[in-house]
């Protein structure tokens, strides 16, 4: 039987970016089986490389946030700001397919990096660049952080209750969302130019990332002219009306996106909550159901905090009612259906063992996706790379020996 092969085999990526935008990107690339050459700081690495949660590094060594992102990589680590490195990175240039870089906008054509420096050299590469808020504009110069992101494109503001602050999202949202416009953007771009034969200029910003993922909300705002106010309870989203929410159980919380009133009287035994199902009932609820959500809402908690968590959600999946429990994540890890799906996975790192991480979200047929390679130390792979493009071994112990480049042996030895 033959061997499957991957979707993106025959694509190779020059990847400049760092942290999570562009990171991801590659990383879901590679899982599809692009060869991605990852281009870090000389002896420093990525940014990532020394961001920890927790204070804490995996096997004592490594950044879980480096981990997380950058598995199927190889990585070369240069001084782009010397000449010969930039002679490196030309040739590569005219072989590679897709140069992502998620720099300040203007640093990389500063340095001669730009897509007008590289499309000289090779007309068919595509090039994508990433940025917080576009690459003109008041905002130019605000770090495009994730934590920003969600304040100023409103999604805090829509987020939590109304007695508290905006509450931003547990995860970097901004950058996970502007990493898969990335993706979407070089596939397209790489389908159009096996149409046509040219490449192209891609960008992509966080901002632009949020609002489109808003879209729901701002049609909403904008047409009906009116903003949304958040609940001052559970319910989960500031234009709905109870039941929608997260409630407190005897044991733990519970989820309930869609369960009529009725139902929820006969389960939580209490005859009174039928006096809120009066009149005519949307998607969101009824108006009484969204003039008086917050009223309903703690009518309905104190009722659930007399039933556990497990016997709520199996009475309310019997009447064909929305519901779920809430779980942490390594809860979620021990998750039957989880687990079913094969959503988590290992691969084995030289110096750390067995590293758990999230397996690919993409299930494809006839080329499945993979984790092939563990995270790289910083220029791990700098020495097989160079060869592969030409250089001989003298020429990369001179670019060695000339801090042109670096080659990490041990990580416990260099991380920082």
């Amino acid at each position: 039987m033959l061997e499957k092969s991957t979707a993106l085999s025959d694509i190779k990526i020059l990847d400049f970016s760092h942290l999570l935008a562009g990171p991801f990107a590659t990383q879901i690339l590679g899982d599809y089986g692009a060869e991605v050459f990852k281009i870090e700081r000389i002896h420093v690495g990525d940014d990532f490389r020394r961001w920890n949660f927790f204070n804490k590094k995996v096997g004592g060594y490594s950044s879980a946030s480096y981990m997380a992102w950058n598995r199927n990589k190889r990585s070369i680590a240069l001084d782009i700001r010397k000449d010969e490195a930039k002679k490196i990175i030309y040739k590569m240039v005219e072989s590679c397919d897709v140069v992502i870089q998620n720099f300040r906008p203007g640093v990389m054509a500063k340095r001669g990096y730009g897509y007008d420096d590289f499309k000289k050299i090779n007309p068919k590469i595509i090039y994508c660049s990433g940025s917080g808020y576009g690459e003109s504009g008041p905002y130019l110069n605000k770090p495009g952080q994730d934590l920003l992101l969600q304040g100023i494109s409103g999604l805090a503001k829509n987020t939590g209750r109304f007695s508290y602050p905006p509450t931003q999202l547990g995860a970097g949202i901004a950058d996970q969302l502007g990493s898969l416009n990335m993706v979407i953007g070089i596939l397209s771009a790489l389908h159009y130019r096996n149409r046509t034969g040219r490449g192209q200029e891609i960008k992509v910003d966080l901002m632009s990332a949020l609002l489109q993922h808003q879209l729901q909300e701002f049609v909403a705002v904008l047409n009906l002219n009116q903003e949304f106010e958040r609940p001052d309870s559970g319910v989960g989203h500031p234009g709905s009306g109870a039941p929608f929410g997260i409630y407190k159980t005897k044991d733990d919380y519970i989820t309930i996106a869609v369960a009529s009133l009725e139902d929820l009287s006969q389960i939580l035994e209490d005859e009174g909550l039928k006096k809120y199902s009066e009149g005519p009932s949307g998607a969101m609820g009824s108006d009484l159901q969204i003039k008086k959500r917050d009223e309903i809402f703690h009518y309905i908690e104190n009722l659930t905090k007399n039933f556990t968590t497990e016997f709520l959600d199996k009475k309310l999946s019997e009447k064909g009612c929305w519901s779920a429990p809430l779980k942490t994540h390594k809860q979620v890890y021990d998750d039957p259906q989880v687990k079913h799906m094969n959503m988590f996975t290992t691969f084995h790192h030289k110096n750390y063992g067995e590293v758990k991480t999230v397996s690919p979200a993409v299930k494809m047929s006839e080329t499945p996706t993979k984790v092939s390679r563990p995270v790289p130390m910083i220029g791990e792979h700098g020495f097989e790379i160079l060869k592969e493009f030409g250089y001989s071994d003298d020429e990369i112990n001179s670019f060695i020996k000339n801090e042109i480049m670096s080659i990490e042996k041990s990580w416990k030895k260099n991380i920082i």
